[in-house]
C-alpha cells in the first residue's frame, strides 16, 4: 500500500503531459493520507483537463464525517467496483492522475523496515491512477475533493515484491505510462479495467534510505 509521495513540482513536465499548470497554492512537500495534492482531471461534459488539489485518502458522498479518508487512500482493483466507499466514483468514470516524483515503501532488511524511495527508471516524474470524489462537509457546506490510489498485486513486480512485511500480500499503485494518461482519462470502467496491470507500468527503481535522489528531466 502506498501511504507516503513526493507530489511532483515539474511545472514543464505537467505542462507538456496535460497541457496545464500545477495549482498556485501551497500543499505539502510530502503527502500522507488526509494531505493535500495536485491531481488532474478531465471534465465528462467539455472535454477541459483541469488540475487542483484534493485530498489523500478518498471521503465517499454519504460519509458523515471526513474521518473514513484516513482508511481510503488506496482502492484494490480487484474490489474497487463493489467496496462502498469507492464503487460510485468508479461507476461515474472518475478518473484522475496525481503527479508525483516518487512514493515511499517499507523493505524489510535484518527484521526492521527501511522507508526506500521508488521512482521511475527515466527519473522522469510519474502519473498514478486514481479515482476521486466530491464530498460536502455538513458542518462548514465546504466542498472537499478527495482521491484514492488504485493498487493491483506486485507479487511478480520484478521492484516492488519486495516490499512491506515478508507474509503480507505485495502491491504497487498504478502507474500509468504517458501513452496512457488520455487514455485513463477518458476511460470507461471496463476500458480502465483493462489498463490496470503492472505489466503496462513503465520500469521503476528503488532507492535506500540516505540515498540523495536522481536529478530529473524537464523535458517531457
Amino acid at each position: 500500500m502506498c501511504a507516503t509521495f513526493t507530489p511532483s513540482q515539474n511545472q514543464p513536465w505537467v505542462q507538456a503531459r496535460f497541457g496545464v499548470s500545477l495549482p498556485t497554492q501551497s500543499h505539502p512537500a510530502q503527502a500522507y493520507p488526509g494531505y493535500e495534492a495536485p491531481m488532474v482531471v478531465k471534465s465528462r461534459q467539455n472535454g477541459r483537463v483541469a488540475c487542483g488539489l484534493a485530498r489523500f485518502g478518498l471521503i465517499p458522498a454519504w460519509a458523515k464525517d471526513d474521518k473514513i479518508g484516513r482508511r481510503t487512500y488506496n482502492a484494490r482493483a480487484e474490489t474497487v467496483a463493489s467496496k462502498p466507499s469507492y464503487r460510485e466514483a468508479w461507476k461515474q468514470s472518475r478518473f484522475g492522475i496525481v503527479p508525483v516524483d516518487a512514493f515511499f515503501e517499507p523493505a524489510y532488511v535484518g527484521g526492521k523496515a527501511q522507508r526506500w524511495r521508488i521512482s521511475l527508471a527515466n527519473h522522469e516524474p510519474l502519473g498514478i491512477a486514481c479515482i476521486w470524489e466530491n464530498w460536502l462537509n455538513p458542518l462548514t457546506g465546504a466542498r472537499v475533493t478527495s482521491f484514492s490510489m488504485l493498487t493491483v498485486n506486485a507479487d511478480a513486480h520484478p521492484v516492488m515484491r519486495q516490499f512491506h512485511a515478508p507474509d503480507d500480500e505485495k502491491r504497487t499503485p498504478v502507474i500509468l505510462h504517458p501513452d496512457q494518461f488520455n487514455a485513463w482519462l477518458d476511460a470507461e470502467p471496463t476500458q480502465a479495467a483493462a489498463m490496470m496491470h503492472w505489466q503496462l507500468m513503465p520500469s521503476l527503481v528503488a532507492h535506500p534510505p540516505n540515498e540523495p535522489p536522481p536529478i530529473q528531466s524537464t523535458q517531457p
